[in-house]
């Protein structure tokens, strides 16, 4: 039985059987996380008051925090998404194939659309919604420009960069889920 995987209120994490899970980081209650997804040492994703929905290929670093509100806001994140190290996904919509930098901070209501990019640091206000292709800045978020030829390639290479280490960790035993999913 895995000692990071627990039900809350009688409902389990359902974690795909591919997915990464680091020994340090902990799932809790009404969690779903799509196949190839990588959540890196020291993460909590708490689905105890409400709903999370983790894609395919996500790519969640170490020491972030996934949670949701209590009434209103589930957390959302589609496919093929970077979440940097210590960032926090509050009550929020995290579309596919976008990218939210280290220490950065969406909270509730907010979304960010597919292939923006929340820079590290920034905090996108409860309620806002940052653009498709756009990258947001500074306390609080604001627009900057439309993502450069940089920006969308990192977009692309991150998640397939931390797949291919997840992979490394798995085939030494390390981070494996596998179909107990801590039962």
């Amino acid at each position: 039985m895995a000692d990071n995987i627990h039900p809350f209120k009688g409902v389990w994490p359902t974690i795909h059987e591919s997915v990464f899970l680091a020994p340090t980081a902990t799932v809790i209650g009404d969690v779903e996380i799509g196949a190839e997804t990588n959540i890196w040492f020291g993460c909590l994703v708490r689905g105890d008051m409400n709903v999370i929905r983790i894609g395919k290929r996500v790519n969640i670093q170490d020491l972030t925090v996934v949670h949701v509100d209590s009434q209103k806001y589930g957390t959302f994140i589609g496919d093929d998404v970077t979440i940097g190290h210590s960032a926090v996904i509050h009550a929020c919509t995290l579309q596919d194939r976008c990218f939210v930098g280290m220490q950065a901070c969406v909270m509730d209501g907010a979304v960010v659309e597919t292939g923006a990019m929340v820079a590290a640091g920034a905090l996108v206000p409860p309620g806002k919604t940052v653009k498709a292709g756009q990258l947001w800045a500074g306390t609080p978020a604001r627009f900057v420009r439309e993502c450069g030829d940089q920006e969308k390639m990192m977009i692309d290479r991150v998640p397939t960069e931390y797949w291919a280490m997840a992979e490394e960790y798995l085939k030494i035993g390390i981070g494996v889920v596998g179909k107990d999913q801590g039962r």
